[in-house]
């Protein structure tokens, strides 16, 4: 049998890869891709597994598991810097690194967890700001073309948590990402209200950079959007849907019912998905199907428990999003990607 997916995943979830791969060293990729390549089925690339649900029956292939560390920094002149990470170096290590450094530009982005070449799969986000914003550049591998190449921002196709990673799933491997970032003591503006708070200031304002992040740390923790160590939650996968686009009536009749909707950069709205949850009867600590359950914290978190399965788990994402239709008219998305579909999906940044 081989490796255990299950072994490689928060969820704990998952079943046998035929050839499980690790890649350590950035100088040993040829030899890896000769390796995978040695397969009928295209290769599939997993991170930390922190949004990672593999199907019970495994991936019939080759798994390689990115785990290159290493941050690299460049004075661009004046107060740029560019910032090169290896795809394996976990997200949070790099927001700390570039944060104690004094770099503004993804400080907002700490406590996600996940590797830094998940984050632009997703186009990572929190509090404003996004991986795309500072991305100057992608080393990536491309399977169709067969060979290493770098990627602009321009052809990455990002969007709400999304982008080509996610649209041509399979075509290119991440591996290592450089960011373009600012050397200077304060952090960007504050957009959101609970940071505000947080720290507290008004909006708009840009406090101190260490004071920001802590205060990202801090309120992550207090809204249970932390991965636990142990305990009834500690088997999940974050965040199971995106927050949905809603029509203007339909922005107005969730506000009039005291619900957030967010006001995107381009003027479209978007509702609260955990929101929307709660609000058609599934409550944090809700058992959804056999051992799948919300978290205690939070509805838009899913956990695993003992007798869960990745199709138990499967069933019960689908449950949640057609209460949320029937009852509010408005569609769900997976922030996983339709599980079980190339036998292992993976949702997002945190993977």
């Amino acid at each position: 049998m081989g490796e255990l997916l299950a072994d490689h995943t928060t969820l704990r979830l998952g079943g046998p890869a035929d050839r499980f791969l690790t890649h350590t060293d950035p100088a040993a990729w040829p030899d890896l891709v000769h390796a995978a390549v040695s397969s009928d089925t295209a290769p599939f690339v997993l991170g930390g597994g922190s949004n990672t649900l593999a199907a019970d029956t495994g991936y019939p292939g080759t798994v390689i598991r990115m785990a290159t560390r290493g941050i690299a920094v460049r004075s661009l002149g004046g107060v740029a810097v560019e910032v090169t990470a290896q795809a394996g170096e976990p997200l949070d290590a790099l927001v700390a690194f570039t944060v104690t450094e004094g770099l503004s530009g993804i400080e907002y982005l700490g406590g996600i967890p996940g590797t830094t070449g998940a984050a632009p799969v997703q186009n990572t986000g929190a509090y404003g700001q996004q991986i795309s914003d500072t991305l100057i550049r992608l080393t990536v591998y491309d399977w169709a073309l067969g060979h290493t190449r770098a990627l602009l921002p321009a052809e990455c196709g990002f969007g709400y948590r999304t982008s080509t990673f996610k649209t041509q799933p399979g075509r290119f491997t991440i591996l290592d990402v450089s960011l373009r970032l600012t050397r200077q003591g304060c952090a960007a503006p504050v957009r959101y209200q609970q940071l505000a708070d947080a720290l507290p200031v008004r909006l708009g304002a840009r406090p101190p950079l260490a004071e920001a992040a802590q205060a990202v740390l801090t309120d992550r923790r207090n809204r249970g959007l932390n991965l636990p160590a142990d305990g009834p939650d500690a088997r999940q996968a974050g965040s199971v849907f995106l927050n949905p686009l809603v029509l203007r009536a339909q922005a107005t009749s969730i506000r009039a019912a005291g619900g957030p909707v967010h006001t995107n950069l381009d003027g479209t709205l978007r509702a609260s998905a955990g929101w929307l949850l709660e609000q058609t009867g599934f409550l944090p600590g809700t058992q959804v199907g056999p051992g799948v359950y919300c978290s205690q914290d939070r509805a838009l978190t899913l956990t695993a428990r003992d007798d869960a399965t990745a199709t138990s788990f499967t069933t019960a994402l689908e449950v949640l999003a057609h209460a949320v239709l029937t009852t509010h008219r408005i569609r769900l998305q997976y922030e996983p990607a339709q599980p079980c579909r190339r036998s292992l999906s993976r949702h997002g940044a945190r993977d």
